[in-house]
């Protein structure tokens, strides 16, 4: 926080010497209004810095051709903000009038033509528009690979957004083909403490974290992390965010203190160094609300989440995405403990948001609609949760590619509609279609494959011993206990054989208690058919 105050300080010193001393509209006061506004976008200050973007942008508009390189600048720089503030249309529409001024006065393979295709396609990538991103970033790289040598920095950045698009597609090995791309550009021209390669070793660290390959996850994230606390002061945001980057790989291990230690760590430096209402402040916050409800702590879970919606109530609009999340966290507490009507309540106003801000086909709305879906099918009303678990299927289908894990996740959810509402020949179809997925996606040693696997076996069993109550009644003189005796013996050998798995089950939403009526379905069933 205090180098941005020295930075204001200064820039401001100079504004007030530049404002004596030029004509109002003169370029060089424009030049001073934009770094004053630089400072306040990274100060997380959006709406100060579009006030002092917006100063220097009408002095250009008025000092410079139409087509001027610096003209191009500006615009881009406001859309920078508006993108930053989650409106992504506005974004849009001044990143494309920079991209116009770009293509008329530049040559068609200048490096700021690339920039500003990187530009749009990082609003794309926002919106969830991935193929979109995709055009617009190989656009960019094109450009990159015809005008500059072959280990220039530009060219390692147009890689790693294209291997983010990838992994946010769920294209984990074709991210990690990007990342590397990236990262032996990074270790042949970078000094080996330069932040950047450590946000290479970051971005593949991120991508095995999503594979669920923890330990490799956490290789690449602790080089990324040596290299921060050599090159950086102990207070920089960066570090914050590479402590916090280590706490991930940790909760999602389900080391929760040390999970918390890390993130901690990450909201200590983040207050020192940040002003009080900075986005990434929420960010932390949120996180470690996130692990107290791992942990069961609801209570503490509220606590960071609701300070998380306050601080990004004051530095958000209304409408921006990243308050949805929190509304959304929010309503996830409230459904964990029970209070349906509550997180009925946070769930729509999330909907809400993301319904005005995102296209419809983004995988945030499918969120969304699951989790109004689970919240109805908690409550007993498997019709209104099959309606909007549909929903959620539908975007997904459109919105991520046939392999996709989220794809699996929402399969999974309709099967468990139907096993209960008791149609499980119906539950094993969408089981199996959400095993084949994981199959493809997953690593085999995968904990989704395992209650995957229970999923399937659960149902098989249930559909058997309905299939055999049909025969006994249909056959009085069939023993029963023969019939029970084979299927019990069966059973016991085949839970015992593929294990408990009960770690899994949170995947799905199921609480300790639900488990057990859930592993013996087919117990219970044949004690109400007369059978003990």
């Amino acid at each position: 926080m205090s180098d941005y105050s020295k930075a204001l300080e200064f820039y401001e010193k100079s504004h007030k010497i530049l404002e004596k001393a030029l004509p109002p509209n003169h370029p060089n006061l424009a030049s001073s209004y934009n770094n004053i506004g630089l400072v306040h976008k990274n100060m997380g200050d959006y709406s100060k810095a579009l006030e002092f973007y917006e100063k220097s942008h009408k002095i250009y508009e008025k000092a410079l051709p139409p087509n001027h390189p610096d003209l191009a600048t500006s615009y881009n720089n406001i859309g920078l903000v508006h993108k930053n503030m989650g409106d992504y249309s506005k974004a849009l529409e001044f990143y494309e009038k920079s991209l116009r001024i770009d293509e008329k006065a530049l040559p068609p393979n200048h490096p700021n033509l690339a920039s500003s295709y990187s530009n749009i396609g990082l609003v794309h990538k926002n919106m969830g528009d991935y193929s979109k991103a995709l055009e617009f970033f190989e656009k960019a790289l094109k450009i990159d690979e015809k005008a500059l040598p072959p280990n220039h920095p530009d060219l390692a950045t147009s890689y790693n957004n294209i291997g983010r698009v990838y992994d946010n597609m769920g294209d984990y090995s074709k991210a990690l083909e990007f990342y590397e791309k990236s990262l032996q550009i990074d270790e042949n021209t970078l000094p080996s403490n330069q932040p950047h390669l450590a946000i290479s070793y970051g971005n593949i660290g991120q991508v095995y974290n999503n594979m669920s390959d923890y330990s490799k996850a956490l290789e690449f994230y602790e080089k990324s992390h040596k290299i921060f606390e050599k090159a950086l002061p102990p207070n920089h945001p960066d570090l914050a965010t590479s402590y916090n980057n280590i706490g991930l790989v940790h909760k999602n291990m389900g080391d929760y203190s040390k999970a918390l230690e890390f993130y901690e760590k990450s909201l200590q430096i983040r207050e020192k160094a940040l002003p009080s209402n900075h986005p990434s402040l929420a960010s932390s916050c949120n996180n470690i609300g996130l692990v107290h409800k791992n942990m069961g702590d609801y209570s503490k879970a509220l606590e960071f989440y609701e300070k998380s919606l306050q601080i990004r109530e004051k530095a958000l609009p209304p409408n921006h995405p990243d308050l949805a999340t929190s509304y959304s966290n929010i309503g996830l507490v409230y459904k964990n403990m029970g209070d349906y009507s509550k997180a009925l309540e946070f769930y729509e106003e999330s909907l809400q948001i993301r319904e005005k801000v995102l296209p419809s086909n983004h995988p945030s709305l499918a969120s969304s609609c699951n989790n109004i879906g689970g919240v109805y099918n908690n409550m007993g009303d498997y019709l209104k949760a099959l309606e909007f678990y549909e929903k959620d299927l539908e975007i997904t289908k459109k919105a991520l590619p046939p392999n996709h894990p989220d794809l699996a996740t929402s399969y999974i959810c309709i099967g468990l509609v139907y096993k209960n509402m008791g149609d499980y020949s119906k539950a094993l179809e969408f089981y199996e279609k959400s095993h084949k997925i994981y199959e493809k996606a997953l690593p085999s040693n995968h904990p989704h494959l395992a209650a995957s696997y229970n999923n399937i076996e659960f149902n098989n069993i249930i559909i058997i011993v309905n299939n055999i109550i049909i025969i006994i009644n249909n056959n009085p003189g069939i023993r029963q206990q023969d019939f029970y005796d084979q299927y019990s013996s069966s059973y016991n050998d085949s839970h015992y054989r593929h294990g408990n798995n009960s770690n899994s089950y949170d995947f799905y939403g199921l609480t300790p208690v639900e488990i057990p009526q859930f592993q013996y379905p087919s117990h219970t069933l044949l004690q109400q058919n007369g059978f003990t």
